[in-house]
């Protein structure tokens, strides 16, 4: 399939799919408790078929063009990854998440997937808004929002309860229109 690279650090975008099972596992057992923090993502996956069958829902998900996954590779192992959920061509939005183990952190990993992602929905799938929803003690999280360019159209407050807590989650966005614009500005100052 595709590795794209992230960087001159080796870092690479690659498909993550049911076949990775055993690498999603290990990747999620040494990231568990970080990667938990404020959502259940991966919480269900306690062995090598929960794995097979997270990696192969969105891969059906994927087939159906609602939802994917893409990992991130640094040095050949899998240390996070990029996804699209409720993925609508037809009314152009999306909204985007990420997860990453924690030794991977401060690289700016995510930051650089992302542009990767965003830029694929927009510019070849058509996407006019991209939505990022994440809970305001999610610092990380939402710094990496910001760094896109993203804007915080608001909080829905306590809407989020998890790890009994009520967490408040933000919303950010960012439109096709604002992407090209960034993304230009971006290509300017590197010249």
């Amino acid at each position: 399939m595709y590795a794209i690279s992230l960087g001159d650090d080796g870092a690479q975008l690659r498909p993550l799919e049911p076949w990775h099972a055993e690498e999603f596992l290990a990747h999620l057992e040494r990231g568990r408790e970080f990667i938990g923090q404020f959502i259940p993502f991966g919480s269900a996956v306690v062995d090598v078929t929960t794995a097979r069958e997270t990696l192969q829902r969105y891969a059906d998900l994927r087939a159906a063009d609602t939802a994917s996954y893409h990992g991130i590779w640094l040095d050949g192992k899998l240390v996070g990854g990029v996804l699209t959920l409720n993925f609508d061509a037809q009314s152009g939005n999306c909204e985007v998440g990420c997860w990453l183990e924690p030794a991977a952190t401060g690289r700016g990993l995510i930051t650089r997937a992302m542009r990767v992602l965003i830029d694929w929905a927009v510019e070849e799938r058509g996407i006019h808004r991209v939505e990022w929803v994440a809970a305001s003690g999610n610092v990380p999280s939402l710094n990496v929002a910001r760094r896109l360019g993203m804007t915080r159209d608001g909080v829905r407050r306590q809407a989020h309860p998890y790890g009994g807590v009520r967490h408040d989650l933000e919303v950010w966005s960012i439109l096709a229109p604002e992407w090209r614009a960034a993304r230009a500005r971006a290509e300017h100052t590197d010249q």
